[in-house]
């Protein structure tokens, strides 16, 4: 997508299609969408007075323009009530009014006003943010591997304004919003490659080909090093595979931040689950290419905060790892010890990936880290107990799990606070072993949890159990696609751009 911001009257714009909006309950259109109507004498006024369309959130209605104005076509989409709008409103507006041109054969270029920037009272920059981002995770198509390519919607949007003191504003959160959005993307894309052919290897060497690109520093650590530095944790999970494990860094260190106690993200990437020996089901195991969706996120994240410039240092760090069973495979049973010294008996090699996640996460205690926050798609109960709406949040700091719930509010993607009591330890006490990896099925999205905490030493931490939020089987809602969400990237960005000193003292 191809983004222009211009100053100017949008009824004189020459696009395909000219986007406006309606607050539901509104009958007399005004600012742009009242502008346009005049100039289309009265047709949109009609169609409200015939109870054709009513502003409700998520509908819309196009205009054909006979030659009244340089464009051909108006699309209209509705803002739902006023009183309950927002940024993630916004958000959702654009994505809906893509969808909606990108069932337009003729529409490849279109003109938009910033929605609720007037009227609707929001911060400008954030308006336009929303109106970038909506529109961008609108246009994410899926990687294809047809002999033909699948029909795409428009390329390029042009966002209007009129008033030119606004106009910098305006551009500077097109940009902002279209980065981020970018990056959402590409989170996505890495998680919807399959699995043949996105293994650990490959999505290192994706992460080296980014740094070069955006300025970050890239260190992959292979087998051997980390076998040396006694990750035997995580090693043990890629035992099966033919493809080696490997744990990359990407670090955002800005000139003068170098001494400056870093953000750490960290997130699973299991290439591909089986289940290793505890095997999966048959059915829709094909959807566990996504089970590095943690990682995928922070891969994006880290291309956003360097494109963005943020002053903070930032480190984050992917571990990869494919599940696979064959005659090398960990078995249920083994006692494996990792970083910290700390023993782990397994009791199922399907709960993987929180032992991937010790190993990493006694590896960032080195960086002395502010805060370190994890991501992973751990647990199906997870989606029992919150469905799609929101990421499980388990924190043993009530300063970080304020700011996620913060940064959460900003970005538009739900956090929900998880219980973390010490009486959760019980269940995962080990009979040969410090800990065992599983506490059973009650109580498991905070069992397993406090099996992560119990490898976290010295720092604030949050973990994120991403599960239910990653990945959708069919399409949810615009900005919801089918496949890979990319969850986590808008939020990871607001939490990096946030004061966390006063939270974290």
């Amino acid at each position: 997508m191809q983004f222009a911001t211009i100053q100017g009257d949008i009824t004189h714009c020459t696009a395909d299609c000219l986007v406006v909006n309606l607050f539901e309950g509104v009958s007399t259109p005004g600012g742009a969408t009242g502008a346009v109507d005049a100039a289309l004498d009265g047709a949109l006024h009609t169609l409200i007075a015939s109870r054709d369309f009513d502003g409700k959130a998520g509908d819309t209605a196009l205009l054909y323009t006979h030659g009244r104005l340089p464009a051909p076509r108006v699309l209209v989409v509705g803002l739902g009530k006023a009183e309950k709008f927002d940024t993630n409103g916004a958000r959702k507006a654009a994505a809906v009014a893509y969808k909606a041109l990108a069932r337009l054969k003729g529409v490849q270029h279109f003109a938009t006003i910033v929605h609720g920037a007037g009227s609707g009272g929001l911060d400008a920059t954030a308006a336009a943010q929303a109106v970038a981002e909506g529109t961008t995770l609108a246009s994410y198509r899926a990687p294809s591997y047809r002999r033909t390519t699948p029909d795409s919607g428009p390329t390029a949007c042009t966002v209007v304004e009129d008033d030119p003191l606004r106009l910098p504003d305006i551009a500077a959160g097109v940009r902002r919003g279209e980065q981020i959005a970018a990056s959402v993307n590409l989170a996505r894309t890495l998680s919807n490659e399959p699995p043949n052919l996105l293994y650990p290897a490959e999505i290192a060497q994706r992460a080296r080909t980014l740094a070069a690109t955006v300025g970050l520093q890239c260190t992959v650590l292979g087998e051997e090093t980390m076998r040396e530095l006694g990750m035997h944790i995580l090693l043990a999970v890629s035992r099966g595979s033919a493809h080696e494990a490997q744990l990359i860094l990407l670090e955002h260190q800005p000139a003068g931040t170098e001494n400056q106690p870093p953000l750490v993200l960290v997130g699973k990437g299991i290439t591909f689950d089986t289940g290793g020996i505890s095997i999966k089901p048959a059915e829709r195991m094909e959807e566990m290419k996504h089970d590095m969706s943690g990682a995928a996120a922070v891969i994006g994240a880290m291309q956003a905060i360097a494109q963005l410039g943020l002053q903070r240092r930032v480190i984050g760090v992917a571990a990869c790892v494919e599940n696979m069973p064959d005659g090398n495979a960990f078995r249920p049973g083994d006692i494996l010890t990792g970083m910290t010294g700390k023993s782990t008996e397994i009791l199922s090699t399907d709960a993987e990936g929180r032992l991937i996640l010790a190993d990493a996460l006694a590896y960032v205690a080195r960086y002395t880290p502010q805060a370190v926050v994890d991501l992973a798609t751990l647990t199906g109960a997870i989606g029992i107990a919150l469905g799609p709406q929101a990421a499980g949040l388990f924190s043993n700091h009530s300063g970080l799990q304020e700011a996620l719930i913060a940064a959460s509010h900003q970005s538009g993607e739900r956090l929900w606070p998880m219980p973390m009591w010490d009486e959760y330890n019980e269940a995962i006490k080990g009979d040969m072993a410090e800990v065992k990896n599983s506490g059973g099925r009650t109580g498991g999205v905070s069992t397993s949890a406090k099996f992560i905490e119990h490898f976290t030493e010295g720092y604030p931490w949050a973990h994120l159990d991403i599960a239910n939020v990653a990945w959708n089987s069919a399409e949810r809602e615009a900005t919801h696609p089918k496949g890979a969400t990319g969850f986590g990237v808008r939020l990871l960005v607001a939490l990096a751009e946030a004061p966390l000193d006063r939270k974290l003292e």
